[in-house]
């Protein structure tokens, strides 16, 4: 059996480096309510659809407290809809302003087609979100085969469902002839319950949160400090590799062709 295609993730993987766009729009939505959320917060539950992400939050003591303190009540099912009406046009809107490529994300991806891969995608972004970014991402080289939103199928991540969409709209199978690649927890669990090889990203994704300015700036001895819990925390996960950026991924298919040729699976 031999790699038939990889799956990426979008913001924090392949578009967005640092995953920075849906930070402001959860302070700014949750802010309208009269709620002050940390950076380490929101970043918690990312990866996952953005209403789950929402209920998430407001299940959370601190943040339940504050809204209770705000609002005069706790958090009830209706406020998640409240709450995620404010966030999603300040997200569309921070989305498209961080489309910007990941380096060496269109290099990538030219280099798997020519194996003869194909490239499938799925986020934890709606259609509504992904519209703008999908023509600026194409423009800058690159289009996949397939996008699968959330708010697509009836759960997102960390289910497979997401992923059952990308093997059947790419007419790839098994799930052990596909590489999932995202950057956050919800993102490696998706790709274990469909059963395909994980890579998470560390550098350019969530778990490290820095823009490209923020990081180039580091030197290496600051650039692995910041790695280290970001690795940890995808390896536990069980990320069966992680990397810095997409930039670093064709040794790992190069690798991972290697131990399929030997007869290991996932």
């Amino acid at each position: 059996m031999a790699l038939k295609a990889v799956v990426f993730d979008w913001a924090g993987t392949m578009i967005d480096f640092g995953s920075r766009a849906p930070i402001g729009a959860f302070v700014e939505a949750f802010g309208h309510f009269g709620v002050a959320l940390t950076i380490a917060e929101v970043r918690g539950p990312m990866g996952r659809t953005k209403r789950d992400h929402i209920a998430e939050l407001l299940a959370l003591p601190r943040i339940a407290g504050a809204w209770a303190k705000a609002q005069g009540r706790g958090p009830a099912e209706a406020d998640i809809d409240r709450v995620y009406a404010v966030f999603m046009p300040a997200s569309v809107k921070a989305a498209a302003d961080f489309a910007d490529l990941v380096p060496g994300a269109a290099m990538i991806v030219k280099a798997l087609r020519a194996r003869g891969l194909k490239i499938g995608s799925t986020t934890g972004y709606g259609r509504e979100v992904m519209a703008p970014i999908l023509p600026l991402a194409a423009a800058q080289g690159y289009q996949p085969d397939t996008l699968v939103c959330a708010g697509d199928l009836h759960e997102g991540r960390p289910s497979p469902l997401m992923m059952y969409r990308c093997f059947a709209d790419l007419g790839v199978y098994p799930p052990g002839a596909v590489v999932k690649v995202d950057d956050t927890v919800p993102g490696i669990e998706e790709g274990l319950a469909a059963g395909t090889w994980t890579v998470g990203i560390a550098a350019s994704g969530n778990e490290t949160g820095l823009s490209l300015a923020e990081w180039t700036a580091l030197t290496p001895a600051e650039r692995e400090r910041v790695l280290i819990p970001a690795r940890e925390k995808l390896e536990a996960a069980g990320a069966h590799v992680v990397i810095d950026t997409v930039a670093n991924l064709m040794p790992v298919i190069e690798s991972i062709d290697r131990l399929m040729a030997e007869g290991e699976i996932p």
